[in-house]
């Protein structure tokens, strides 16, 4: 599948078949997905037969032949094992609060009514977790052999946003996939998903020979098989929707729908900033940031009103499987008048719970930021004092006036960026990162002309390529433009690509491998021989710089070649000891001559005088 248009086609010519015949459309996704456990099976025996039939055949000829070619016997086996973990995938419950037996009784009472009256299976657990969310979690036993745990995962920000009934409507929701075998059905779709991203990742690690045997099959399989399982995702959620209609009825169902999109607006442009504001002016993140979230989610919002017309407002996509905003009350048949009133908050389910989680969440959230806030505080100070130090200056180069602009955007919050971006660009026309930023922001706001300047940022500064792709993306998704997502497609796979060879000539050595002097200064050095002191047994060693594929600009590759003084037990060990002691800045890789003597003949002549030898400096 070429475009995105062609998958849009698809996607829409499914969807009318899905409507038409909805057994016959299940069949053959299911079809699919066994197709991709077929090939991946199949795969499988085949390479652990061949090995069996390689050792059969060597014994009938003779048995010094089995030993001379026992690698050759081996080189399916480890295939064979690739294989085998990309299928085994281990599946955990749910991260989160589950809740113990005695705990949360009004919770559990409701959440038990519910389920009886959806027709759901029995739950394994009820967890409660930290996000503005709720999900059916069906987890396998042993690949689903052994049949299914049942997990319902409840977010305390999403019980503090909706009152009872609203709640319930989304608790019925969830039970409606439940109850329509949605999470054994999606598991098997996201196990086969997984076995394959699991496959190619690993064969791409090892730069294995088969590899372009199954990214050739899975190019041909995968947009298919999503856009199969896509139609089948959006139809579950229609679904899950009318079971909340049936069970709490509609409206309630359509208030609970309005009030997690505004929700999930207010957290993201409000509430989040505000946090990430208050890591420059407080030293200590909050302690208990779930509490102000609360605070937040209850407090109506001047701007819900132009936010609800604008989710009215989203057009359909091909990107996410769950249906807008206003597919989904259209689909109930309700009219989105205004903003839902806020009942009694289900929270209150939770009982004494409920300030305990709190607790808990938060505490878990300032373990997981302190380290960045303290860091990202002190940067700010820093900040400050470098934008006086320029503001101070009475004729900056033009380095300083795009450094100057990108401190003021990120200190002041009233500063017009688009303006002082458009300054910098008329003193440093060649600045990527000015470009970068100007270009990003006019197509936050509709204006094409950034296109121009995120293409001008990528020729000025490769390393700005993968954020500038991604503005482009989200700006042609936004306006409909499926050339222009095609076209950043095609962009996104060059990169990738390129990034996965440079991986390679990161982590391997041959003979074709480009050696340049390295470049490091007296202090570099001086690093590099106290480092080798430390580590002992080296008696000299090599460094030189690694020519790599399309990466001129990237962080350095450096390869140092040591010779032994005395005796190496572990020589792998050692090795990595000394990678582990070197401060490069860059990637490195120590090896030593032992079945490399080309290599190390190479290295030897751009390296010229070697950077350390035992008893000299």
């Amino acid at each position: 599948m070429a475009t995105a248009d062609a998958r849009r086609q698809l996607i829409e010519r499914l969807e009318r078949e899905a409507e038409r015949s909805p057994g016959r459309y299940k069949v053959k996704v299911a079809l699919l997905a066994a197709l991709g456990f077929v090939v991946l099976g199949g795969a499988v025996v085949l390479a652990f037969g061949l090995s069996i039939g390689l050792v059969v055949v060597l014994l009938a000829i003779s048995p010094l032949l089995l030993l001379k070619l026992a690698k050759l016997i081996w080189i399916p086996i480890a295939f064979g094992w690739v294989l085998l973990r990309s299928l085994w995938i281990k599946f955990s419950p749910p991260d989160g609060y589950q809740l113990g037996k005695d705990e949360a009784p009004a919770l559990r009472e409701e959440v038990e009514r519910l389920r009886a009256a959806t027709g759901a299976p029995r739950l394994d657990g009820i967890v409660i977790d930290a996000d503005l969310n709720a999900a059916a979690a069906s987890v396998p036993r042993a690949m689903g052999l052994l049949g299914q745990r049942h997990y319902l995962v409840l977010g305390m920000p999403l019980m503090h946003l909706l009152d009872r009934a609203q709640f319930a409507s989304v608790v019925a929701h969830e039970f409606g996939h439940f109850g329509g075998g949605h999470g054994r059905f999606s598991g098997r779709i996201y196990y086969v998903r997984m076995s394959w991203y699991r496959l190619l990742e690993a064969l791409q690690a090892q730069r294995s020979w088969a590899n372009a045997v199954f990214v050739r099959f899975f190019d041909w399989y995968a947009p298919y098989f999503n856009a199969y399982t896509f139609v089948l995702a959006r139809a579950q959620e229609y679904q899950a929707d009318a079971t909340a209609a049936r069970v709490v009825g509609p409206r309630a169902a359509a208030q609970a729908l309005v009030r997690v999109n505004l929700g999930a607006e207010r957290l993201e442009q409000d509430f989040w900033p505000g946090v990430q504001r208050a890591s420059q002016a407080q030293a200590a993140p909050p302690a208990l940031l779930y509490g102000d979230m609360r605070a937040s989610l209850l407090t109506p919002a001047a701007t819900d009103g132009e936010r609800l017309a604008r989710a009215l407002a989203h057009p359909p996509g091909f990107d996410d499987t769950h249906p807008t905003l206003a597919q989904r009350l259209a689909a109930l048949g309700v009219d989105a008048e205004g903003l839902p009133a806020q009942g009694e908050s289900a929270a209150g389910l939770l009982g004494d719970l409920l300030p305990e989680l709190e607790r808990r969440f938060s505490e878990d959230w300032r373990d997981r930021v302190q380290a960045g806030w303290e860091q990202n505080f002190r940067q700010h100070a820093q900040d400050r004092e470098r934008l006086a130090e320029l503001d101070a200056m009475e004729v900056r180069d033009p380095g300083q006036v795009v450094e100057r602009a990108r401190l003021m955007e990120a200190l002041l919050a009233d500063v017009d960026a688009i303006a002082l971006y458009r300054d910098a660009l008329a003193y440093a026309p060649d600045d990527g990162f000015a470009h970068l930023r100007l270009g990003a922001m006019l197509l936050e706001r509709g204006d094409a002309a950034g296109v121009g300047l995120l293409r001008k940022a990528i020729a000025l500064d490769a390393d700005s390529t993968e954020a500038a792709l991604h503005c482009l993306d989200n700006f042609y998704r936004e306006t409909g433009d499926a050339a222009g997502r095609d076209g950043v497609a095609e962009e996104w796979k060059r990169l990738q690509a390129a990034q996965i060879k440079v991986h390679h000539a990161r982590n391997e050595l041959t003979t074709r491998d480009e050696f340049l002097p390295h470049g490091l200064d007296d202090g570099a050095l001086a690093s590099v021989h106290a480092a080798l002191e430390r580590s002992g047994n080296v008696g000299g060693a090599w460094l030189a710089r690694k020519r790599l594929p399309g990466a001129d600009g990237g962080l350095p590759h450096y390869v140092m070649l040591v010779k032994w003084r005395g005796i190496v037990f572990s020589e792998d060990s050692k090795l990595q000891k000394i990678v582990d002691a070197l401060e490069l800045p860059g990637s490195c890789m120590v090896f030593v001559a032992s079945n490399r003597r080309g290599i190390a003949r190479k290295l030897r002549k751009a390296a010229g005088v070697p950077v350390y030898r035992k008893g000299w400096w």
